[in-house]
């Protein structure tokens, strides 16, 4: 799949969810991501975007230190910018804060553009290659799209095609990386099935001992959720509840899953 395209277009979308916060008196609440409003969640991602930059412009073998400020391109005035350290920050959005993301997101597209996805980079997955970062970037930059558009009003679904992607990229790095932040109870061979209902994708994953197997197909499991590609990214992604979902098989399996993959 061609990501930068939906790197840029979910870019835009989020800058455009985000700027229609300007004018309220006080930053609003972000619905899906508790204890944090509309300047946090532009602050996040557009240091997140910064940070991926300066791997891809130097060719970093190790993580950048994050209290390097230059690496944020912050203003030079700092009085109503929402601090990381102190959310939920109320202080009204800015035009400013939303034309610093829009700058952050077109720089790292343009590294991406520019940037041979093989070439060697420091990761915190296992694959240390510039390719990952577009791809785990495009899927970030989605999900707070639509935590973003949720702000104000009703977020739109993702994009069928990239939401296939974010369902693997989630299972297949996602699952394992928070499992080993959050030290996850080992499995005991629990199995969960995924069905694209729009679509034929469907995902099968297993918990055993501290393993987690992913396989890209159907195959025998505890209990399987179906539904549009965008519902089961929005549910592995933590945004929808398995309610919204049709569940066959061990219902109680889905409290289970939430102990074996720790939110973020």
């Amino acid at each position: 799949m061609d990501y930068l395209p939906h790197f840029e277009r979910e870019a835009t979308a989020f800058a455009d969810a985000v700027r229609r916060t300007v004018g309220e008196q006080e930053a609003p609440p972000v619905p899906s991501c508790p204890g944090w409003r509309a300047g946090d969640l532009a602050v996040h991602l557009g240091g997140v975007h910064r940070f991926v930059r300066r791997i891809l412009d130097r060719g970093l073998l190790e993580q950048p230190d994050l209290s390097d400020l230059s690496l944020y391109e912050l203003p030079d005035d700092l009085t109503a910018w929402p601090h990381p350290d102190n959310a939920p920050n109320r202080t009204p959005v800015l035009p400013v804060l939303v034309d610093w993301f829009e700058r952050g997101a077109a720089g790292l597209a343009e590294r991406f553009r520019d940037t041979d996805p093989a070439q060697r980079v420091w990761s915190w997955s296992d694959d240390w290659t510039a390719g990952f970062w577009l791809r785990i970037q495009t899927v970030e930059v989605a999900v707070h799209r639509w935590d973003a558009e949720g702000i104000m009003g009703q977020a739109s679904p993702f994009d069928t095609e990239l939401a296939v992607e974010g369902v693997t990229q989630n299972l297949d790095t996602m699952v394992p990386a928070r499992r080993a932040r959050n030290e996850a109870p080992p499995g005991k061979g629990e199995s969960y099935g995924f069905r694209q209902t729009d679509g034929p994708g469907a995902w099968t994953v297993r918990f055993d001992g501290d393993t987690v197997t992913h396989v890209r197909r159907a195959a025998p499991s505890d209990v399987r959720l179906s539904g549009t590609a965008s519902d089961l990214m929005l549910f592995l992604w933590g945004r929808l509840p398995a309610d919204r979902l049709e569940i066959d098989g061990e219902r109680s399996l889905i409290d289970r899953y939430a102990a074996l993959v720790p939110p973020v």
